[in-house]
């Protein structure tokens, strides 16, 4: 049975083991809930907001999610790429999102704050004009991904290739330029 849900505000429930029902969730807030492992296949979520939430694992074959914000959520093996595509928007702020996959999705004007990105896959990802502040991206792959005018500016631990991503006016700071640089197997001094 598929379930809409307007302008309501779920707290402290265990999707895990209660089961997540299907349907259409607007303009809704999810707070400290465990979604872990929970199938949210094809299921719309707009104008929503998790807080404090443990999303690791979950399925979203054919989700939508369109303006979705997530706050303080640990959100760890997600693969993005099977979202539906139509009006896709999120941001994140103070979340862990290592070992996730945004394969080819298009992250134009995306917002990520504060947020560990550690092995995350953006390969041939759109990340046009988003904003990456004080996120961690160790270990994470950038090939063949379009950052034009994406402002990396404090975030760290990244190595970009940019030989084989389209940089074009994307914002770097000059503390982090090794990480434009770890190909060609120089040494840095930052002292001088």
């Amino acid at each position: 049975m598929e379930k809409y849900a307007e302008n309501q505000s779920f707290e402290n429930i265990n999707f895990s083991e209660k089961g997540f029902t299907k349907g259409e969730y607007e303009n809704c807030t999810f707070t400290n809930c465990d979604f872990s492992e929970a199938d949210l296949s094809e299921t719309i979520f707009e104008d929503c907001e998790f807080i404090h939430c443990n999303l690791t694992l979950i399925k979203l074959t054919k989700t939508a999610l369109r303006k979705v914000k997530f706050t303080d959520c640990k959100m760890l093996g997600i693969n993005y790429e099977n979202c539906n595509e139509f009006g896709f928007e999120v941001n994140y702020e103070n979340c862990t999102l290592n070992h996730s996959s945004f394969y080819k999705k298009r992250l134009f004007r995306m917002t990520f704050i504060n947020s560990q990105l550690q092995e995350v896959d953006f390969s041939a990802c759109d990340l046009k004009e988003s904003v990456f502040k004080n996120c961690n991206f160790a270990g994470a792959v950038f090939d063949n991904t379009i950052m034009e005018k994406a402002d990396f500016r404090t975030s760290y631990n990244y190595s970009i290739d940019p030989e084989t991503n389209h940089i074009k006016k994307a914002k770097f700071s000059l503390s982090a330029i090794s990480g434009l640089l770890y190909q060609y197997d120089i040494e840095i001094d930052m002292a001088n």
